[in-house]
């Protein structure tokens, strides 16, 4: 039996293998629209989450304590991506890349204060991953950092090269982006780097406000940026008519358009809104695990 399994082609980067099947116009695209910046289109909508507010009450009582719609978004987003594969794309080096893995970003605060200090995280999870094992992973990476008083590897980082004088500095970070356009980035510094992986999303219920749209950022490659805001109750009449009171919770998407077309993140977002609708779906893993094109 032949060995399906993908090995390394030149051409590919630590963090991703490149697409070769793509057509000649979307190949084109990242020398058109050279930054990420330049390529954001920006989506708004609101999911109705009245099943989930239900559900999220049962695994509390269950003891999942501080089950919450963080953790439902990342998990409903990583299991859209087991349809939609293609939300794992970005772009380097005006290249457009499948990445190897499921990475997401967020922000966290280290308590619940106006002057605690933020930082970011990135999680590395398995498109397999069910809800669950999207509320220990996050768990412990959330522990960790407010367990470490000295600060992750992202802090750690940024402080070594903050001790640089601002001529060097600018000089390293030029350096750093000539490296990161021909895929020449130690592992190490990706791995820190909170500018590198597949989604970053921020939890903007968590203090009370509404989502805003966020851009993305032209160093690294991440291709999605998602905020969602807090719960907010509306009186609507079902299909007969009958007043009843529904539960929303608005959302903004900021897309790197050069990775795939309007249609896949059309539907990429419907499966996103039916899985935080229905997330019974994401206590067990997914059935099928679609891979992106080679």
């Amino acid at each position: 039996m032949p060995d399906l399994t993908y090995r390394r082609r030149f051409g590919d980067r630590r963090d991703g293998r490149l697409l070769r099947s793509l057509s000649p116009f979307y190949r084109m695209t990242p020398y058109i629209m050279v930054n990420r910046n330049d390529a954001c289109n920006c989506f708004s909508d609101c999911v109705e989450v009245s099943e989930a507010a239900q559900w999220f009450r049962e695994k509390r009582q269950e003891n999942w304590k501080g089950m919450g719609m963080l953790h439902l978004f990342i998990a409903a987003y990583i299991r859209t991506m087991t349809h939609c594969p293609g939300l794992n794309r970005f772009v380097s080096g005006q290249r457009i890349y499948a990445r190897n893995r499921i990475e997401i970003v967020l922000a966290v605060k280290r308590a619940m204060t106006a002057d605690a200090e933020e930082t970011t995280i990135k999680v590395v999870f398995e498109p397999t991953d069910t809800v669950f094992d999207v509320y220990r992973r996050l768990g412990e990476k959330v522990d960790e950092i407010k367990a470490n008083a000295e600060g992750n590897e992202t802090e750690q980082t940024a402080a070594t090269m903050m001790a640089l004088p601002r001529p060097i500095l600018k000089f390293v970070m030029w350096i750093l982006r000539l490296m990161d356009y021909f895929g020449g980035l130690p592992r190490a510094l990706m791995d820190a780097s909170p500018f590198h992986g597949s989604m970053i999303i921020t939890d903007l219920g968590s203090i009370g406000t509404g989502p805003i749209y966020h851009h993305l950022y032209n160093f690294g490659n991440l291709p999605v940026f998602v905020a969602f805001g807090k719960k907010r109750r509306a009186v609507e009449t079902d299909k007969n008519g009958v007043l009843m009171e529904r539960r929303y919770i608005d959302f903004k998407v900021v897309m790197d358009e050069r990775t795939v077309d309007g249609i896949y993140f059309a539907n990429a977002l419907k499966y996103l809104k039916y899985y935080i609708q229905n997330p019974a779906l994401l206590e067990t893993p997914p059935e099928q695990v679609a891979e992106d094109v080679f």
